[in-house]
């Protein structure tokens, strides 16, 4: 990427149900292109009983650039990891590109309810370690897979069209419990989770666990124009509080629940770290805002702590990854990075 070779950058794709039906897919593929001239790795791809299926939007991201590796949101419970790992196969046939994937335990609970979902919290992540597993060994294809677990079974299973090592996918699993960085250790995928304010993270000593956040970056050169920008962007939202305040009650996700339990201070612009968008239930991720060198400083912080993926919230301008590409130049400069 641009910035700094040491962190990988995602960008997130816009959800269908934000936009018209006509207008989505030219959207997808503006964003995609936005992304790619930014100098992105990739672009996440939401997954959700709402919103229109994440491969199909993949496929356009993918022909409206010529680099971009999709990162593709996968719940186990709509598919299983054959058909995933034919998608990878097949989209790698057709354009000779790479998608990376967003392994899921979790989801909305209706989501989950509506498809019979019954597993608890961690046999969740334990099925997950199995799905990416099976998908891992056949994409890598060097043999036919036979797999035994308490969630899947598969024998002798290949893979068709194989898949190119230089094209094979970035693993990446959602979660920030202990369930969620065990998952991801034993994948070898990147743990990615929703941050705490840097002086509330710790250092992990789980040196063999590649880490990643979901992050909003609004910065400016000065901190009074990103404040502007934001408050425009993300005005107080009554009814998205109350959205907000009934997922909490029936989310068992860990971060849900440690964001929502933090309190905002009075004075919003005394912080870069701010939750009002996320507390609105416009977003699902904090926000960092403020100047270059105040959000840098801040970001600066996680890099130390071991976090080398960043995946940044849906651009509404194609300057805003710009300017999180300043940042985050400026973050890997003043960290140990």
């Amino acid at each position: 990427m641009k910035t700094v070779s040491s962190i990988t950058l995602y960008s997130t794709c816009p959800q269908s149900k934000d936009a018209q039906q006509g207008e989505y897919a030219a959207l997808v593929r503006e964003i995609a292109r936005w992304s790619e001239a930014a100098g992105c790795h990739g672009m996440l791809v939401y997954t959700d009983n709402g919103i229109a299926d994440p491969w199909l939007v993949a496929q356009h991201a993918i022909e409206g650039t010529t680099s971009l590796r999709p990162l593709v949101a996968v719940q186990p419970a709509y598919m299983h990891p054959y058909t995933a790992a034919k998608m990878i196969a097949t989209l790698a046939y057709l354009h000779g590109r790479t998608v990376d994937l967003n392994l899921l335990a979790g989801g909305f609970s209706n989501d989950l309810a509506a498809l019979g979902e019954q597993a608890e919290h961690d046999d969740r992540y334990a099925r997950t370690v199995e799905y990416g597993t099976i998908v891992r060994r056949l994409v890598e294809g060097t043999e036919p897979v036979t797999f035994e677990g308490r969630f899947y079974q598969v024998e002798s299973l290949r893979l068709t069209p194989p898949v190119e090592p230089s094209l094979h996918p970035q693993l990446l699993v959602s979660g920030s419990s202990p369930a969620g960085v065990d998952a991801a250790r034993a994948l070898g995928a990147v743990a990615v989770k929703y941050p705490l304010p840097p002086g509330e993270e710790y250092p992990t000593a789980d040196v063999d666990v590649l880490r990643g956040i979901r992050v909003g970056i609004i910065a400016r050169e000065e901190a009074s124009e990103a404040w502007a920008v934001a408050r425009e962007r993300f005005p107080e939202d009554r009814r998205g509080q109350l959205a907000h305040s009934l997922a909490m009650k029936v989310s068992d996700s860990h971060w849900h629940r440690s964001l929502s339990q933090k309190d905002e201070p009075e004075d919003e612009e005394s912080q870069v770290y701010w939750l009002r968008p996320f507390k609105n239930y416009s977003t699902f991720c904090p926000y960092f805002v403020g100047s270059y060198d105040d959000v840098a400083a801040e970001i600066a912080q996680y890099i130390n702590l071991g976090f080398r993926t960043f995946i940044t919230d849906i651009p509404r301008e194609p300057d805003d990854l710009d300017h999180a590409c300043i940042v985050l130049g400026r973050a890997a400069a003043a960290s140990r990075a």
